[in-house]
């Protein structure tokens, strides 16, 4: 095996990638790809005749995202993608093994079409797919804890028991990033929404990474947002292409709240904190003080701000008030994926489960 290794961690929003014992990724795209009109087929059955990475701002109706909440639905925009990721790290690091982790949602076509692109296509020497929640415990420096990681397009949560996870104690929601990107864009722009507007885009993901928060009382921040003078408050503003200026609802900075009161957003399911509490819930009595001992936050969604500080007060509610609850939430915890598999990498009590491409040939000819 080479001395270093190819870390892709593909998720539904972003693709993070590198090579193993580094902190961070190297490389961070987003998960999406454009199929653009070409000269052989100019006409209305273009969709799928050329593709390319991100936005084409000449045609910005045509992108997609190739994985949807965890599940690859095209997988000719995945193999572009990773074939995008492998030519840069190749540049300097020939015939590194590949590690990519794997979605808790994945199928076992899904492991064969990847093995096939990897050792087929990209002709790598050896493979180990790994589980996304899995490194990011590792990520953490725990064996036993629940990871809770909320990412574009799914929010999970997993017990772990000695770097092993506890059987049908797991929870998976369908309600993540995307979310709140969504009520932004309905809420911003009223009967004018369009997700392939690219001002629009721009502003919605402005608007989550700048403006909003995490309130630790829903009704207490609606009131002060609400009594500030208009125009008081310079942050609380985004620009029109003309250059107007538009003052944010209070709604629309404490838009994370829809993860902690979906209800108010008109959404199903329960909310983050609620799901721990059920998985952990669900797991033997003995264990449940260690684990909500150790609550991994992981993801995009939990660096926001208030957040961590919201999950811990909703975790020593009445329900759990004999149970000492701690909140891990690493500064990097965005790419705690990333992260646990880069440790993981090389370690030598993974090395049984790495496959090579004599193992993957030899399986095809049985």
């Amino acid at each position: 095996m080479a001395s270093k290794t190819i870390i892709i961690d593909h998720g539904s929003g972003f693709l993070k990638s590198g090579l193993s014992g580094w902190n961070e990724p190297q490389l961070v795209v987003p998960s999406i790809v454009n199929y653009i009109p070409c000269r052989e087929n100019p006409g209305p059955s273009y969709a799928r005749r050329r593709v390319s990475l991100g936005i084409d701002l000449c045609h910005p109706d045509t992108f997609s995202y190739p994985i949807q909440r965890g599940r690859v639905l095209n997988w000719e925009g995945v193999e572009h993608l990773w074939t995008f990721v492998m030519e840069k790290h190749r540049q300097e690091h020939q015939d590194c093994a590949v590690m990519i982790t794997e979605s808790s949602l994945r199928e076992p076509v899904d492991r064969q079409k990847t093995l096939e692109i990897m050792f087929e296509l990209l002709e790598v020497p050896s493979i180990l797919l790994a589980d996304q929640l899995e490194m990011s415990l590792y990520a953490s420096g725990l064996l036993t804890g629940v990871v809770l990681d909320s990412g574009y397009g799914l929010t999970r949560v997993q017990p772990f028991h000695l770097g092993r996870p506890l059987p049908g104690c797991g929870k998976t929601l369908e309600f993540a990033g995307q979310d709140l990107s969504a009520y932004l864009f309905k809420s911003l722009f009223k009967e004018n929404c369009n997700r392939h507007n690219v001002f629009q885009l721009e502003t919605v993901s402005m608007t989550q990474m700048t403006k909003c928060y995490v309130p630790q009382n829903l009704g207490e921040a609606l009131d002060f947002r609400q009594s500030l003078p208009s125009g008081s408050d310079a942050s609380n503003t985004y620009l029109l292409p003309d250059g107007t200026p538009v003052e944010l609802a209070p709604l629309e900075r404490l838009g994370p709240e829809v993860f902690f009161s979906p209800q108010v957003f008109d959404l199903q399911g329960p909310s983050i904190p609620q799901a721990v509490i059920d998985s952990v819930e669900s797991c033997e009595a003995s264990l449940r003080p260690l684990l909500l001992s150790h609550v991994v936050a992981c993801g995009g969604n939990t660096l926001y701000p208030g957040f961590t500080n919201r999950l811990y007060k909703e975790l020593i509610t009445d329900h759990f008030s004999s149970i000492k609850a701690t909140v891990w939430a690493g500064s990097n915890r965005n790419f705690s994926v990333w992260l646990g598999a880069s440790v993981l990498a090389h370690l030598s009590t993974y090395r049984s489960e790495w496959v090579t491409k004599e193992e993957y040939d030899e399986s095809l000819r049985l």
